[in-house]
């Protein structure tokens, strides 16, 4: 699900992100609710700073939250949890082309939620969840357009309940 928000695009960088678990729950612009096969869901939530994934025990979030005192670490491990993220910096015209990328692939997946932010057309936040064995998985995708920097993540919940 591709949505317009309406809030606005505010600049920020990558090197602005955070990395956190257990927070508590930030303002969300947008929420989609993913139930696995198994019963279990994963809740996406998309920020005005960038993003919140509920699944289990596991809160993560990765935002501009200046009060955190970490940046965006490569990844990140615990037993049954990976975070692994990359901050890719690209010419304008391989920028346009992954954000055209991105918005088909939130329309295209079925358990995606993306946020085009007004005034800046690349302006993107993608959050996409599925299940793995065991557990479940979320990538997301962050896209600054006045650096030209696009940054992912990738996830893979798999502790015991």
């Amino acid at each position: 699900m591709l949505v317009t928000l309406d809030t606005p695009y505010i600049d920020t960088t990558a090197a602005d992100l955070r990395f956190a678990l257990g927070l508590p729950l930030q303002p969300a612009l947008r929420t989609l609710s993913v139930a696995l096969p198994d019963g279990e869901e994963v809740v996406l939530r998309l920020l005005g700073a960038s993003h919140q994934v509920r699944f289990r025990d596991v809160d993560e979030t990765v935002a501009c939250l200046p009060s955190l005192p970490a940046g965006l670490p490569s990844t990140f491990a615990r037993p049954g949890y990976r975070f692994t993220a990359a901050v890719r910096t690209l010419s304008p015209d391989e920028f346009a082309a992954a954000c055209d990328e991105l918005r088909r692939r939130a329309r295209a997946e079925e358990h995606a939620l993306a946020g085009a932010f007004p005034g800046a057309r690349d302006a993107l936040t993608v959050l996409a969840a599925r299940p793995v064995p065991g557990g479940a998985g979320w990538w997301t995708a962050h896209a600054y357009p006045q650096t030209g920097e696009l940054v992912t993540t990738e996830t893979v919940v798999t502790q015991q309940r």
